[in-house]
């Protein structure tokens, strides 16, 4: 009688298990017969398992703020929520995450909260796990960043069951000329903890996701929060010279840190030159 003999070895050699340093990727899993050997199996319902329970995590808002405020404490935060009245409806009608319900309406009117230049709005998104682990790594670069460039954006505002558009409702009650969401991105399988950041100027109630700059899949596998912030802090700086945000706004940032690094260089080649002598030519 014939075996089945695992083929997984042939996958096993210097270069691919360099390849797999470079990619949470499934790269190079072998096979056993006609299907993956056993480890990879189980590995792909662990990692579906992970997904799903992302999805359906409920952000817990209290120890969020507890946590940003150790680390910005002079900032303030309110609570709001969606349509959605829980994480079913919010699933299954994408439209109802995406405006405020009528109390949190009521609570944007009453707060007397003056003029913010910037609206922050976190949101749980698909992915509360990402919120509560990203956020705070670059919650100190990215509000002191915001300080830097003259931004009053006190309140930040928490929003359970929401989306992308909830932003522009929020700003658009209060007045403000940008908004930008932290929302927690769709899980991958190798990335249930994946943050994205949008960015619109001049938001609208209805605007479509063209007139938005999104910087995505911020986590520690991904975009780091330092880059993340660089990037975001760039577009704030050019959105405000054309008075736009989206397509029309291109992401050049890594373009000008290459630029900035060859002045830099270039000073630094300089600044070896021998000082010229009284009668020196050229």
């Amino acid at each position: 009688m014939s075996t089945i003999k695992s083929t997984s070895s042939l996958n096993e050699s210097p270069l691919w298990d360099q390849l797999r340093q470079l990619t949470d990727a499934r790269i190079s899993l072998g096979r056993s017969g006609h299907a993956l050997p056993t480890k990879a199996h189980l590995s792909f319902q662990m990692d579906h398992a992970n997904a799903r329970d992302a999805v359906w995590q409920m952000l817990d808002s209290e120890s969020l703020i507890a946590n940003l405020r150790s680390i910005r404490s002079d900032i303030q935060f309110q609570s709001l929520a969606t349509a959605a009245a829980n994480r079913e409806m919010y699933l299954k009608r994408p439209d109802m995450g995406r405006s405020l319900n009528a109390q949190s309406r009521q609570q944007l009117k009453s707060a007397d909260v003056g003029t913010q230049e910037i609206v922050v709005v976190i949101a749980d998104g698909l992915s509360a796990l990402a919120v509560e682990q990203q956020v705070p790594k670059l919650w100190s670069l990215l509000s002191h960043g915001l300080d830097a460039l003259g931004f009053s954006f006190s309140p930040v505002y928490l929003v359970s069951q929401g989306r992308v558009a909830v932003g522009d409702d929020i700003a658009q009650a209060l007045n403000a000329t940008r908004v930008l969401v932290l929302i927690g991105e769709r899980p991958g399988l190798s990335s249930p903890d994946s943050l994205g950041i949008y960015y619109t100027y001049a938001p609208k109630v209805g605007a479509q996701d063209a007139q938005r700059n999104c910087i995505s899949n911020v986590r520690d596998a991904g975009l780091l929060p330092e880059q993340a912030v660089d990037k975001l802090l760039w577009l704030i700086r050019e959105s405000d010279k054309i008075q736009a945000s989206g397509v029309v706004l291109k992401d050049e940032s890594d373009q000008a840190v290459l630029e900035g690094e060859n002045h830099a260089q270039e000073a630094s080649a300089f600044s070896l030159l021998p000082p010229k002598r009284s009668g020196d030519s050229g």
